[in-house]
């Protein structure tokens, strides 16, 4: 009965993270913290934001820039190795409340950001890449944050999934991989992850036919939706563990 449960938060998940561009780990992660704890949750989340990214690129394959792909992963890759160390150290916690305060900011941030129309070059890509890769190692899901980054190189609808897709895969596997090494990783929670990710992938193949019909200002209500419930969850989930 979790895993069904799991499983269907993974697909409304995946179905709206198809459409916007991101947020499935935001819809997820409380759910995996709630079934499996925190520290066990930011593993299996990393394998399932894996399955989920690759199943975008997969649904948008021709539409991927991968000159802004290569750009963003090369600094963004090593970034989220690092920053996945971070977690594995923390008190349970300290991570709920780092992880709902940061999506928590995103919703004033991404704001500030949309209010200041100008558009981004390669090389500042490849900054907010390390920026991004390394809170995404850190709180599990920097989405939000890289969703205005991909808009203002100029990318939209199906490029901006596909790009952002395949720029997050990177960042993801890192994750995964500094996981595995740090033997935060074993095939318990792989297992997990991998059945939490299928849902996220089915989810992202029936989101494909919604989205040229999204406008930009629903897309806007429901990240900033997602991100307030699920970042109010974690704190108050953090704020009982004290």
């Amino acid at each position: 009965m979790n895993f069904i449960f799991v499983c269907t938060v993974g697909l409304i998940a995946g179905t709206i993270s198809g459409i916007v561009g991101t947020g499935s780990s935001i819809m997820l992660m409380p759910v995996l913290v709630w079934q499996f704890g925190p520290k066990e949750a930011v593993p299996i989340m990393a394998v399932a934001a894996v399955m989920a990214n690759l199943s975008r690129i997969l649904a948008w394959w021709r539409e991927v820039d991968w000159r802004a792909t290569a750009a963003y992963s090369l600094t963004g890759i090593p970034a989220a190795a690092l920053g996945a160390r971070t977690p594995l150290v923390l008190p349970s916690h300290v991570v709920d409340l780092t992880i709902g305060l940061f999506f928590i900011a995103m919703v004033p941030l991404r704001h500030w950001l949309a209010r200041r129309s100008f558009t981004i070059s390669l090389w500042q890509l490849a900054l907010g890449g390390a920026i991004i890769g390394y809170l995404t190692g850190i709180v599990v899901s920097s989405g939000p944050l890289s969703v205005p980054l991909f808009l203002f190189y100029g990318l939209a609808k199906g490029a901006f999934l596909a790009t952002e897709a395949a720029s997050s895969l990177g960042l993801y596997l890192s994750k995964s991989v500094t996981f595995q090494r740090f033997g935060a990783l074993d095939l318990d929670v792989l297992v997990k992850g991998l059945i939490a990710g299928a849902s996220l992938m089915v989810g992202a193949f029936i989101a494909k036919r919604y989205v040229l019909k999204l406008s930009v200002e629903t897309f806007r209500l429901v990240m900033d939706g997602i991100m307030l419930l699920a970042g109010a969850s974690m704190v108050l989930s953090g704020m009982a563990l004290i």
